[in-house]
């Protein structure tokens, strides 16, 4: 067996006897495992590097809030505050089958959705695991498989006479594709990658239009399908949210990754006024703010373990806001925790430890299940630690490991709370209330993510934060998909896509954008300009 670098581990002799070896200080108490008392001493330090106060969640509130401003304003900062070219809500009217792909940072999520209108869908749909190395390979490779899997779902659902959803030849069904990385878009149907987040990192794909690398793998599958609109997820979202509950005004991800979305001013949105849209239309903004704070680390909270995170990502200094709040990085805070206690001989005397040692081995689930355990003994995460790291644990080690993953997970929601805060407060939402759209694995599965968002909003407003109310918007990303395609659809189908005119501004970001004259399309709810 390999010897643990850390405090304890074991090794074979020729005689093949194993030899198990402990490496302690002078200090130590001579215990297999460390006292109730010592655990609580360790958790009162845990709980002063953990623990936000409502003052500091009101400063990050105020630097978040000049933060997504700037990004309105200017081109190419941190927090991009990116127009997507959704205008307006959906009228709830909208009608028919189309397709989703929705490429988020765990799985590809393949769905038919048959729109009913009044709020109305059904969904049919089949989820794929995606590996680390497809996250890593070729971005032609990636989006090959999403074709491949689009194949065997339209093979599989859409040759059923019987259940209504039989293609007839040469049909072609409309698709959204929901990739939920920063893009960005000069039309509704194409847009370029600025950078991969949630741990990806294929190859050939920052700043290539995804979209058109898309269709290249449609053609390659010959798939009846037309990409109609491509959407983040957390556009999705908010358009999926206000379609079933029209007092939405933000939306939310809190997944492997996190994002907000919200409807946002023409007339407020500075960088593109050279565009010449009508200030008083509305367009969906895609906030990307888990970049909030990146580089420069001046307002967020960070701690050494945090530090630790960024410092061995693959983006180091980007995304820092993600990195101390989504799912992809709870459980890997959590066992740089644990680690630092083996390395000072406080844990695990005596057990070899090398499964603790591999980098996000601590799954965030974990986190879940120990906070979740409803036994006196914690059987749940005696589980954990015997079945996953085969080590042994006394209840006083698992009382401190189910606090520290409550420290770390409230953080989180507390974290996530500013975020919402911010939005809020710079679109005085706060009086009148609104109703905030929240998807992703982190909101739904994680215990009392979403009480402790609402308990931070209350702390940060008073008793007005009380007003903000998150809901569960489990099908955001997929449905929202599918409905800007109809949105889109009904545009096209009407004549009123925008033609392009020449003489006015084009240059937006580097890329070939041109304007239109606002008189030849006056402004109606909901209005999707996808050929601008």
């Amino acid at each position: 067996m390999v010897l643990s670098r850390r405090g304890s581990g074991s090794v074979t002799l020729a005689s093949g006897q194993t030899l198990a070896i402990h490496t302690r200080t002078q200090d130590e108490e001579d215990l297999p495992h460390a006292t109730k008392k010592t655990m609580a001493d360790h958790l009162r330090k845990y709980e002063s590097v953990f623990t936000l106060t409502p003052q500091r969640m009101r400063m990050i509130v105020e630097a978040f809030k000049d933060t997504l401003e700037l990004g309105l304003q200017k081109p190419d900062q941190i927090v991009p505050m990116i127009p997507t070219f959704v205008f307006g809500f959906p009228t709830g009217q909208e009608q028919g089958d189309y397709l989703a792909v929705d490429l988020g940072g765990t799985n590809l999520r393949v769905c038919l959705v048959s729109i009913q209108g009044e709020g109305k869908f059904e969904i049919t749909q089949s989820k794929y695991r995606l590996t680390e190395e497809q996250k890593q390979d070729d971005g032609q490779k990636l989006f090959d498989f999403c074709a491949e899997c689009l194949k065997t779902f339209v093979d599989t659902n859409l040759a059923d006479a019987d259940a209504g959803h039989e293609l007839q030849p040469g049909e072609m069904l409309p698709l959204g594709f929901t990739f939920s990385y920063p893009c960005l878009q000069s039309k509704i149907d194409h847009g370029e990658l600025i950078r991969w987040t949630k741990g990806f990192g294929a190859t050939n794909t920052e700043g290539r239009d995804v979209a058109e690398m898309f269709r290249q793998s449609l053609l390659k599958y010959n798939l009846p399908v037309v990409l109609t609109a491509l959407i983040n997820d957390t556009t999705g979202t908010l358009i999926a949210s206000h379609y079933v509950n029209p007092k939405t005004r933000i939306a939310c991800i809190f997944g492997t990754g996190c994002n907000a979305a919200y409807m946002e001013r023409v007339g407020d949105i500075p960088k593109i006024k050279h565009l010449g849209i009508d200030d008083s239309a509305q367009m969906a903004i895609n906030c990307e703010w888990g970049a909030f704070d990146s580089f420069e680390h001046e307002h967020l909270p960070r701690t050494k373990y945090d530090a630790i995170v960024d410092d061995t990502s693959n983006k180091p200094g980007e995304q820092s806001f993600e990195k101390l709040i989504s799912g992809r990085y709870l459980g890997e805070i959590l066992r740089l925790v644990i680690c630092e206690l083996i390395d000072e001989g406080v844990l695990f005397l005596g057990q070899n430890t090398y499964k603790l040692e591999v980098p996000y081995v601590f799954d965030t689930a974990f986190l879940s299940l120990m906070e979740s355990d409803p036994t006196d003994e914690l059987l749940m995460i005696i589980g954990i630690f015997s079945h996953f790291f085969a080590v042994e644990t006394t209840l006083a080690e698992r009382q401190f490991f189910r606090a520290l993953a409550k420290l770390i997970g409230r953080r989180a929601a507390r974290l996530s709370a500013c975020g919402i805060a911010a939005i809020v407060s710079k679109m005085g939402y706060l009086d009148e209330g609104c109703a905030v759209g929240a998807d992703g694995s982190l909101y739904n599965k994680y215990p009392g993510f979403a009480d402790r968002i609402h308990e931070g909003l209350v702390d940060i407003f008073g008793e007005k934060g009380r007003n903000i109310v998150t809901y569960h918007a489990e099908d955001g990303s997929g449905v929202g998909s599918a409905i800007i395609a109809a949105m889109t659809k009904v545009r096209k189908d009407a004549g009123l896509t925008p033609r392009d005119t020449p003489g006015l501004p084009h240059d937006y970001h580097g890329l070939n954008l041109l304007g239109y004259r606002r008189h030849l399309v006056p402004f109606v709810q909901p209005v999707v300009y996808n050929n601008l």
